[in-house]
């Protein structure tokens, strides 16, 4: 049996992703069946290029790494300068975190009656290999930062949508809502590792 080229990895992630894709899976399903590929993949820290792992000084960056052509799912980077954090904030379809370097902290939480978020259960610490669900039923909401002040940790998203064109929300602690659209950190992202036509 051959060792897989580092970039064969991300490759036969998508292949799985794809073929999930041509199942009548759940949701919850098709997240059991990818969430154990997620973590094997980011146990090797071999493929990922220099690029997709650059950080910004100011604030985190997502960069995509591949669009399925139908927009069914999108695998991006998700690269955090130190002590780097996001708002609290929803995401509308179901999602994977996979930390590929570093160390992150995901804080869940609700909404309550008022629409105000309040935290759900305790942070978690998820370190390298280590894969955490995102959907209506594992938690949609969340606050994620770098776990470390000296260093860059690098996560890898798996999202069930373009999720650079989905409109969501960030919360703020005073109950206010704001609609965004994160869009990509890559000057051009359609084209970024689309091996649609050759997977």
């Amino acid at each position: 049996m051959t060792t897989p080229l580092p970039l064969d990895r991300l490759r036969q992630f998508i292949k799985h992703l794809e073929q999930l894709h041509q199942q009548p899976l759940s949701d919850a399903a098709r997240l059991a069946q990818a969430a154990p590929r997620l973590a094997e993949l980011v146990r090797q820290d071999d493929w990922l290029a220099e690029e997709y792992a650059a950080p910004h000084p100011q604030h985190y960056q997502q960069y995509l790494l591949h669009m399925d052509a139908e927009q069914r799912f999108s695998i991006v980077s998700f690269v955090w300068g130190p002590g780097q954090i996001t708002p609290i904030h929803d995401h509308r379809v179901w999602g994977l975190i996979g930390v590929l370097r570093g160390a992150e902290i995901n804080q869940r939480y609700v909404l309550d009656a008022q629409g105000m978020p309040r935290t759900a259960g305790d942070a978690e610490r998820l370190t390298v290999g280590q894969v955490a669900k995102l959907s209506e039923q594992d938690g949609d909401i969340h606050q994620v930062r770098n776990a470390f002040s000296d260093r860059v940790s690098i996560s890898i998203h798996v999202y069930g949508g373009n999720i650079g064109a989905v409109r969501r929300a960030v919360y703020s602690e005073s109950g206010v809502v704001k609609p965004f659209v994160s869009g990509y950190s890559n000057p051009q992202p359609t084209h970024i590792l689309d091996f649609s036509k050759d997977v």
